[in-house]
C-alpha cells in the first residue's frame, strides 16, 4: 500500500487547512482510512477514520471542527480542519487498513507524516 499525504502547513488560530491522502494498492482491498496525529511530547492519537461503507469516527478533541470525507474516486481521503487551535499542532499521519488478497487478514499501513502548525 502506498499513501501520499499533502496539505500541511502553517496557519493562524481560527483558520482552516485541508489535508489529502491518496491510497494506491495492488495487494488487497482498502477497508478503511484514517488520520492520526502526534503533537510535541504527546502520544499518537486518532483524529478521524472512515470505513469503506462510510462509517465515520472522530477523536473527541476534534469533533465539530474536523471533517473526514472521501473523494469521488474513493482512493483519496480528505481531512477538512476548521477552527484550528494551537493544540492541533502536530504531525498528521494518514492510514489505510487493507484486507490482503493473500491471507485475507487486515493490515494497517502508515503514510509519511505532514506537519500542521497552528500559531496563536
Amino acid at each position: 500500500v502506498q499513501l501520499q499525504a499533502s496539505g500541511g502547513g502553517l496557519v493562524q488560530a481560527g483558520g482552516s487547512l485541508r489535508l489529502s491522502c491518496t491510497t494506491s494498492t495492488t495487494t488487497g482491498t482498502i477497508d478503511a482510512n484514517g488520520w492520526y496525529r502526534q503533537g510535541p511530547g504527546k502520544q499518537r492519537e486518532l483524529v478521524a477514520s472512515i470505513t469503506k461503507g462510510g462509517i465515520i469516527n472522530y477523536g473527541d478533541s476534534v469533533k465539530g471542527r474536523f471533517t473526514i470525507s472521501r473523494g469521488r474516486n474513493e482512493s483519496t481521503v480528505y481531512l477538512q480542519m476548521d477552527s484550528l487551535k494551537p493544540e492541533d499542532t502536530a504531525v498528521y499521519y494518514c492510514t489505510a487498513d487493507q484486507v490482503s488478497y493473500s491471507d485475507y487478514k487486515l493490515y494497517r499501513s502508515w503514510g509519511k507524516g505532514t506537519q500542521v502548525t497552528v500559531s496563536s
